[in-house]
């Protein structure tokens, strides 16, 4: 598959059959992931693979509870998500199934070597994510270009410390996010909706149009 393509069609995959995948074809995945960058070259992630029925249950019985506090944020107004009933109704089939996924990647990081280099400035940290997250792409392209589906969640860090008891993950060792894998039930859309490039992309100060974005719908 070409690359810009996978790219434009990688979307969340909510709905998965419950065909298994392949264990070689995991490992071919994981093999793509981690040639993505990290700073220092120290290379902070790993990945624990879960497969085992009731371990994926226990997973989604930890998932569930929060995404139900999310939800009942969203109805009562805590949270203004802007989603409509459609697109919360799949989220939530997504979490109503999590134990029939057939596969989750648990995306693990030592966090003593990330840095936050944007600590001090009062807002959320987010530069040490970049050690972390580029790797997660690249596992999702790969899976993508294979035929697979996925979806990265980081509502489990909620539960890290049951996380790290369950798959006997050191604690030194951060859960950073869970990528579902398995085979679609929906096609893939034959490209996502984003953002017209003008709105986002400019040149030399912040609102000032970058020259052809417009182009580019």
């Amino acid at each position: 598959m070409d690359l810009l393509e996978a790219m434009q069609t990688l979307n969340a995959c909510r709905h998965y059959r419950k065909d298994d995948v392949p264990e070689a074809m995991v490992v071919k995945l994981l093999n793509h992931a981690r040639w993505a960058a990290t700073g220092s070259n120290n290379q902070p992630v790993s990945y624990v693979v879960v497969r085992d029925a009731a371990k994926r249950q226990a997973i989604h019985d930890l998932y569930q509870p929060i995404w139900d506090m999310v939800m009942q944020k969203y109805a009562s107004g805590e949270i203004k998500s802007g989603f409509d009933a459609r697109f919360l109704a799949n989220v939530d089939h997504f979490a109503r199934h999590l134990a029939d996924v057939p596969v989750m990647i648990v995306v693990c990081a030592r966090w003593k070597e990330l840095s936050a280099l944007d600590a001090g400035l009062g807002r959320t940290v987010l530069t040490p994510g970049s050690s972390i997250y580029p790797a997660v792409q690249n596992l999702m392209l790969a899976a993508r270009n294979e035929g697979l589906g996925t979806v990265l969640t980081t509502l489990l860090v909620l539960a890290e410390k049951e996380i790290q008891k369950l798959l006997e993950i050191p604690e030194d060792i951060a859960t950073a996010a869970v990528v579902t894998l398995g085979w679609p039930e929906k096609p893939f859309p034959k490209k996502l909706k984003r953002r017209p490039l003008a709105e986002i992309a400019f040149q030399d100060r912040f609102g000032e149009p970058l020259p052809g974005a417009s182009d580019y719908a």
